[in-house]
């Protein structure tokens, strides 16, 4: 199981190598700044969906990544 610290450093460098350093500021910046309810938008984002529609969409997406 790894760690918050090494979760967190991973996820910078994904948002830093994705986004480019300061858009990835920009992002962390509003994520901070804005209320954002994660269980909230995860439903809304996969309301009419299946878990194996959404199975398909991550697997597609992870291919193309």
């Amino acid at each position: 199981m790894r760690t918050s610290n090494e979760i967190l450093i991973e996820g910078y460098e994904i948002l830093n190598e994705k986004l480019g350093l300061i858009d990835a500021e920009k992002f962390i910046a509003y994520i901070q700044r804005e209320p954002f309810d994660y269980t909230e938008w995860q439903r809304k984002l996969f309301k009419n969906k299946s878990a194996k529609e959404i199975s398909k969409e991550a697997m597609e997406f992870r291919k193309n990544y």
